[in-house]
């Protein structure tokens, strides 16, 4: 080695360690990791209310399902992040359960839609007004702008995840 401190080539090969931290982003990463591991725990405990045997990823389903209406399965595995294999099976494990129902999609015939069924719909609408109702009780002492600032914050940064 040089005395210059490279190895001949000019070029200093030793690592750089960042020149400061960015204390905010290393409390989000922390604070979004305590969410995301909770949200997980939430989302196992809201599928089984809605079915003992409902596998935790479905329960999303459910809820897109809820809020958008029929769906074509290659849209719902879009959504979710999945392929069409993992979609199907379980989009099987929901049919099986009498939770979704598959229809002709009218704008195209060969095509199938997703819908939920009057169960699911109960069923889903049932566990939807426990977790509004947890929330509501959670953040009773908040101020309700609040959380609609939160509610809003989350939105766009589920926007920016999605692009």
């Amino acid at each position: 080695m040089h005395e210059d401190g490279n190895n001949g080539t000019g070029e200093d090969t030793a690592p750089v360690a960042p020149r400061c931290v960015d204390q905010e982003f290393l409390a989000l990463e922390r604070e979004l990791t305590v969410l995301l591991r909770r949200a997980r725990a939430n989302q196992g405990e809201m599928a089984r209310e809605v079915h003992p045997d409902l596998e935790p990823a479905a329960y999303g389903l459910l809820i897109r399902l809820d809020e958008q209406g029929g769906q074509r399965a290659t849209d719902l595995a879009a959504y979710i992040g999945v392929g069409k294999a993992t979609m199907s099976r379980q989009l099987r494990a929901l049919e099986d359960l009498g939770l979704i129902a598959r229809e002709p999609d009218p704008a195209d015939g060969r095509a199938w839609l997703v819908t939920l069924t009057d169960e699911g719909r109960g069923r889903v609408g049932q566990v939807r007004e426990a977790r509004r109702a947890r929330y509501v009780s959670q953040l009773a002492h908040w101020d309700r702008r609040e959380v609609a600032e939160l509610a809003r914050l989350l939105h766009e940064l589920n926007g920016i995840a999605e692009k």
